[in-house]
């Protein structure tokens, strides 16, 4: 048993990292490909890019030591199964992985514990209820559109409201967020009058509106700045997230995910000082908490809890 393997994937709507593991928690191979989302990018590509990802991290081990593997997937699509599992014989690996949502493996990337909550804030943001290591109770994460309040779109987005609505009533781009917000945009290419800074502006985030994703970074450069807009719309956001996540936690663990809540910046600190009576911790790699929950089908209960830090430290 000391020689067989496990397998981790985390296959999302941006790229796909695949871990693989002894079961002493070493981590022997480690890949990253493309997206592998098959509703946002097609079958096609998101089963392609997985099989390229575990191909590398496979390296020259031999696929027939793989006793397990599980795959998170965000984008559930039923035909993803039987293709994943031609890849997996492909590589001689006798059967094809365990096939779950990208939810419970973000939680269990933060905790070795079965019952608890995921607060995630990345592109989107979702409030989990996980039970067992599955899901069990989910909030929001109703898309950029129509939800996911806290999420790095949402503080993209009223970042650009605030300036853009500045502009249209007649003040120049004065404050650290309203520099930044303008400089992404426009460069140093921008009209002299504030309206037509704000129409071109207004323009370019709907030819490409996932721009305002990335502007949550400069929400957070604006706010250690002192800008009180960015300040505000921080806040604003820590108080959504802590009160999305109020309608589904009821005890155990709350795991912090998503680029948003696990890089240091305003919005992760204020959630923190709101949380300040729960547990709370951040979540590590979540391809190794995929061989990490693979793992725990072939280990004693207390050798799974006490090696989930080797599996779920996060890859250099």
């Amino acid at each position: 048993m000391t020689e067989s393997l496990v397998v981790g994937v985390d296959a999302g709507a941006t790229s796909t990292r695949v871990a693989v593991h002894a079961l002493d928690g070493t981590r022997v191979g480690y890949a990253r490909a493309g997206a592998g989302n098959p509703t946002a990018h097609g079958l096609g590509k998101a089963v392609a890019n997985v099989a390229a990802a575990l191909g590398e991290a496979l390296g020259a081990h031999d696929g027939r030591r793989v006793a397990a593997s599980l795959t998170g997937v965000a984008g559930h699509v039923a035909e993803m199964v039987p293709e994943l599992a031609k890849v997996w014989a492909d590589h001689g690996i006798a059967e094809g992985p365990r096939y779950m949502g990208d939810t419970p493996i973000a939680y269990a990337a933060g905790s070795p514990e079965p019952d608890g909550s995921l607060l995630l804030s990345g592109t989107g943001a979702v409030a989990a209820r996980i039970a067992g290591f599955r899901l069990d109770v989910i909030a929001d994460g109703l898309g950029w559109l129509l939800g996911d309040e806290g999420s790095g779109f949402w503080i993209g987005r009223q970042a650009v409201k605030a300036v853009v609505g500045a502009l249209d009533r007649g003040a120049p781009p004065t404050g650290a967020l309203a520099e930044l917000v303008v400089a992404d945009f426009l460069g140093d290419e921008r009209p002299t009058a504030p309206r037509a800074v704000a129409d071109r502006i207004v323009r370019l985030a709907q030819a490409d509106h996932m721009r305002l994703a990335a502007l949550s970074s400069l929400v957070s450069r604006a706010a250690a700045a002192g800008d009180e807009t960015a300040l505000k719309i921080a806040q604003d956001a820590a108080d959504r997230l802590v009160a999305t996540l109020g309608r589904i936690h009821v005890s155990g663990p709350v795991v912090l995910a998503g680029s948003v809540l696990t890089s240091e910046g305003p919005v992760r600190q204020a959630v923190v000082e709101r949380l300040a009576d729960e547990s709370v911790s951040t979540a590590g790699d979540a391809a190794g908490a995929a061989a990490w929950l693979a793992a725990r089908d072939l280990l004693p209960e207390a050798d799974a809890k006490a090696l989930h830090a080797a599996f779920t430290a996060v890859s250099p």
